[in-house]
C-alpha cells in the first residue's frame, strides 16, 4: 500500500513538473517573439542612458553593466555574451574601459555584428599630464572617461544616431534624428551651467586629485589642473605604491590641495589613506564619475550624475 501511495506522489510530481516547463516554455516563446526585434546591446550604463535617449521607442536596448558597476571590472554571463552576437548593434565604450568584456564585443564585432567604439571616435585624450596639469594629446594611453566633457558626449550622440540609422532595420530615422536632436539641446545647456557653476571657484583653487585617473576630460574642458591620482592610473585594477603615495602627497602641499574626489560607486579606503598621509586635514568628497545608480540613488540617468557632481566639486573647491 505505502510502495503505491509513494509512487502515485512520484507520478504526480512527475506531473506538475511537466506541466511547469510547458508553461514556462510557452511563456519564453511569447519573449521570444520580442527577442525578434531590433535591439542595441550597450556595454556600460551611462552609455546605455545616452543611446535609450537617442532611440526612444523605437527599439529594445538592454545594458549589460548594472548601476553601481565597476566598469573596468564587470563581467559577463554566457546569456550576455550571447547577446552581443546576436545584437543589430553593440555600442561599448572601448579604449580598454570595460577590461573584463571587449573580447566579447570583439568576437560580436568579428562575427559580422555592427560595433560602434564611442570612446575611439569622440577625439581621445591621453592619461599622462602636461606641465599644466592638464591632459597632454601625445603621449601616454588613451583615456577612456570621454564623458565628463559633455561636449564629447554631444559627438558621441550624433555618432549614436548614424550608427542606429545605418544598421538598426525598422527604426524611424526621422524619431532617432528628433531624439537625438532635442537631447543635444539638453547637453548644450548642460555645458553652459557647468560653466557658470564652475566660474565661482578661484583659479588658485582649480586643482583636482581623485582616486583615479577620471577626470581629465573635465579638467580639459572646464579649465582644471590635474595634481594626480591617489591611484595613478586609468583602472581602478591598479593599486598605488609607498612611493606614489609620497609623491603625490607632496605635489598636494605644493598646490595645497586639501580635497580628494572619490567615486561612490568605489569604497574610498585610497583616499581614507592619504588623508592619514596628508596628517588628517584632507576632506574626501564623493563623486559618480564611472557608474550610474539606480533611479533614486542620486545619478539615475547622465544629466543627474553631472549635475551631482558639478554641484559637488562647486561646493567644495569655493564655488556657490
Amino acid at each position: 500500500m505505502r510502495v503505491r501511495v509513494a509512487a502515485a506522489r512520484v507520478r504526480a510530481l512527475v506531473l506538475t513538473l511537466i506541466s511547469f516547463l510547458v508553461v514556462a516554455g510557452a511563456a519564453t516563446g511569447c519573449a521570444g517573439g520580442e527577442d525578434d526585434r531590433p535591439r542595441i546591446v550597450v556595454t556600460t550604463n551611462i552609455l546605455g542612458d545616452i543611446t535609450r535617449e537617442v532611440v526612444g521607442d523605437e527599439v529594445g536596448v538592454s545594458v549589460l553593466m548594472s548601476p553601481n558597476a565597476d566598469p573596468h571590472s564587470f563581467g559577463l554571463s554566457a546569456v550576455q555574451a550571447a547577446e552581443l552576437e546576436n545584437a543589430d548593434l553593440v555600442v561599448c565604450n572601448g579604449l580598454g574601459l570595460e577590461e573584463n568584456v571587449l573580447r566579447h564585443v570583439e568576437a560580436a564585432r568579428t562575427s559580422g555584428v555592427a560595433t560602434l567604439a564611442v570612446g575611439e571616435a569622440v577625439d581621445p585624450l591621453r592619461f599622462r599630464t602636461g606641465d599644466d596639469g592638464r591632459p597632454a594629446d601625445d603621449v601616454g594611453e588613451p583615456d577612456p572617461h570621454f564623458w565628463t566633457d559633455p561636449d564629447r558626449v554631444r559627438k558621441a550622440v550624433g555618432l549614436i544616431a548614424e550608427q542606429v540609422v545605418e544598421h538598426v532595420d525598422g527604426v524611424s530615422e526621422q524619431a532617432v534624428r528628433d531624439n537625438a536632436a532635442r537631447y543635444d539641446g539638453r547637453l548644450a545647456d548642460l555645458t553652459t551651467w557647468m560653466e557658470t557653476s564652475f566660474a565661482a571657484i578661484p583659479e588658485d583653487r582649480r586643482a583636482l586629485v581623485t582616486n583615479h585617473h577620471v577626470f581629465g576630460y573635465l579638467a580639459d574642458r572646464f579649465g582644471f589642473r590635474v595634481i594626480g591620482a591617489v591611484v595613478p592610473s586609468g583602472t581602478t585594477l591598479a593599486s598605488p605604491s609607498s612611493s606614489d603615495l609620497g609623491s603625490l602627497v607632496r605635489a598636494m602641499e605644493k598646490a595645497r590641495v586639501r580635497t580628494v574626489f572619490a567615486d561612490s560607486s568605489q569604497p574610498t579606503r585610497l583616499a581614507e589613506v592619504l588623508r592619514r598621509e596628508t596628517g588628517g586635514d584632507v576632506d574626501v568628497v564623493p563623486l559618480y564619475s564611472e557608474s550610474l545608480t539606480e533611479k533614486s540613488e542620486g545619478a539615475g540617468t547622465y544629466l543627474e550624475m553631472m549635475r551631482a557632481n558639478t554641484t559637488a566639486m562647486a561646493a567644495s573647491l569655493g564655488g556657490n
